[in-house]
């Protein structure tokens, strides 16, 4: 099985296709992980296309599992958060000899890319954001609580895990209000070409507010949008516009 090993934690990845990289962030909160992006049968067609096998057609994909999450494992620091996983992310880079690449994150991914962009902005050549999370204001609590009920199943099976060190992770991750990984004023200067999947109504998709995508929308330098994109009515059209965008950027 395919590993990148680090000083404190071994990230399961895979690889499809050929041609430019592109690191496929899956959705799933603190448990994303491959899996997420396939159907299920309680879920036969999943709204987000299953991205490891349409870009592999034109692209070099390369999706993994996040620290903790399914075959991934690794340490929990009282001073890690989102910088812990860009660091994965791009040591995962590195092993497969990537120097630049394009990343697509759904859910969480969304904020693992804007993280990228922030951390490495020479490397990253372009973000697609597919119905990223955010502050839900009439649902603030929803990603503390669920960072606690994913915190509390994995310190059962893990006794090397300290609970005030796991405590502190989830402020780091959870405490930043809006998309949670970088602040406002950075998403004000993205230069990183990006395109977002719109997402719905807040009340609706708690997880993945509207109003989070309508702010992306005014802040993000460029930003192109998607705003009809869910399978099974809006299959092609979600496929096309994120292939097109990712060549578009290809160097």
């Amino acid at each position: 099985m395919p590993f990148c090993s680090r000083d404190d934690a071994e990230i399961y990845y895979e690889e499809y296709g050929s041609g430019f990289p592109v690191l496929l962030f899956a959705p799933g909160g603190m448990g994303s992980n491959i899996d997420k992006w396939r159907a299920t049968p309680e879920e036969p067609i999943r709204p987000c296309h299953d991205w490891t096998e349409v870009l592999a057609e034109k692209f070099h994909v390369v999706a993994m599992d996040q620290r903790n999450a399914n075959r991934s494992a690794g340490a929990i620091a009282s001073d890690h958060g989102w910088h812990t996983y860009a660091e994965d992310q791009l040591a995962v880079a590195d092993h497969l000899g990537f120097d630049q690449f394009h990343a697509l994150g759904a859910c969480i991914g969304g904020s693992f890319c804007l993280k990228l962009a922030e951390m490495a902005p020479d490397r990253l050549v372009s973000e697609v954001l597919q119905n990223p999370i955010g502050l839900n204001p009439e649902h603030p609590e929803y990603f503390p609580e669920g960072f606690d009920d994913w915190a509390e199943a994995l310190m059962a099976v893990r006794d090397d895990l300290d609970p005030n060190a796991v405590a502190a992770f989830g402020r780091n991750m959870f405490e930043e209000e809006f998309v949670f990984s970088v602040s406002k004023d950075f998403i004000r200067q993205v230069t990183t070409p990006s395109l977002l999947l719109h997402g719905k109504d807040q009340g609706r998709d708690v997880g993945h507010p509207g109003c989070t995508s309508d702010e992306l929308e005014t802040m993000i330098p460029g930003l192109k949008t998607l705003r009809d994109w869910e399978r099974p009515d809006h299959g092609d059209a979600q496929r096309d516009t994120v292939i097109s965008f990712l060549e578009e950027n290809t160097p």
